[in-house]
Formats: structure tokens, sequence, C-alpha cells
């Protein structure tokens, strides 16, 4: 059986531990197939310094096979934005894949059009006003660190566990209880009470 492709984009500077969670459980899971997009067939070096090289470049990202489309941080988003990249995501969007953005990438969902009339977060209200002059989506903007409307998943720089845990929810990897649970032990150290003897 042909699994549905988790789609990661990766670049330059690219904050490596936002979606990593999130990753490890899909990874796990075994319902999706893991996929890195990057924009050329180069390497590249993440925040953290290690090298990941792409699986495919952005053009070859097949929205047919596409159950969700991880955008993680890093300063690239503040730079401007991605035309290509936008086309992409309207694409995506159209299908009804999940397009899930964390820190900074939240600037290129906000570009796209995709956060009008969308619950959404950020890093805060005033980093999306400082970044995105035009912005006006203030009435859909929720102080939480991770938020799901609409399949576009939004999380602040602080919430890699909450977008991991929305991010599972929203593939079904797990139930309700076991997503909280997930949260519990990344966040708070807790172990569930079945791994206890």
């Amino acid at each position: 059986m042909l699994l549905q492709k988790a789609y990661l984009l990766i670049f330059d500077g690219l904050a490596d531990w936002e979606p990593a969670l999130a990753l490890c459980e899909i990874k796990k899971s075994g319902k999706y197939n893991v996929v890195t997009v990057g924009f050329s067939e180069s390497p590249v070096i993440t925040m953290g310094g290690y090298k990941v090289s792409p699986d495919i470049i952005a053009d070859a990202a097949n929205p047919e096979e596409a159950a969700i489309f991880i955008m993680p941080g890093g300063e690239m988003w503040e730079q401007g934005p991605n035309e290509d990249l936008i086309k992409l995501l309207h694409q995506l969007h159209a299908k009804g894949t999940i397009i899930a953005a964390i820190c900074g990438a939240t600037l290129e969902i906000a570009r796209a059009g995709l956060m009008h009339g969308v619950l959404h977060t950020s890093n805060s209200q005033g980093y999306l006003k400082a970044m995105l002059p035009g912005y006006r989506d203030d009435d859909f903007y929720v102080d939480r660190l991770a938020v799901t409307d609409k399949n576009i998943i939004t999380a602040s720089g602080l919430g890699s566990v909450e977008f991991a845990c929305e991010i599972v929810r929203l593939l079904n990897i797990y139930s309700r209880e076991e997503t909280q649970e997930l949260h519990e032990m990344f966040k708070h150290g807790v172990i569930p009470a079945r791994y206890v003897s």
C-alpha cells in the first residue's frame, strides 16, 4: 500500500528542534512516509549545525499524495515571501492537505492569505504586525502555543510540543488520551501510568 506523504520543508537555518517530536511520532506510526522537501537539490545546514539532504525539490511535491506539509521556523521567513512556495501552499490547501507552520513559518501562512477567517497563532500578535504591516486578522488571533482551524496548524516557536500534539491529533495517529499523554510526557516529564510498573 502506498503511504501518504508527510512533507517537511527544509532550508538553511531551519529550527531543527521545532518539528522533531512531530516527525518522530509520524515516523513511528508507520502510517505516513516522511519526505524532506528543499528549494534545491543541495543539502541544507540546520540551525543546530547538521546537514540534511532533500528527498525532493518543492516543484516535485505532489498535493495528491500529501497528508501534511510541515514548515519549521527559521530566520529565512523574515526575509520576505517566496512566491513559488505560496503557490504550492495554495495547491496543498485546495486539496485539503494539513498545513502546519511554527514560529516564523507562520508569516508565510499569512502572506499566502491562509489566515483569513482562520483561527491562528504565532510567536505573538505583535510579531505578526511588526513583520507584516498588512496583517489584519486580529480577530482570529488566539494567544495559545498552538492552534488548529480548517486544516491549518499554527504554533509559537515556544510550542513545539503543542505543535506535535496538534499534528498527531489531526493525522489520527493517537487517540485523544494518548495525545494528552504525549503532551504530559514531553512538556511536564509525566510518565503515563501504564508505563510504570
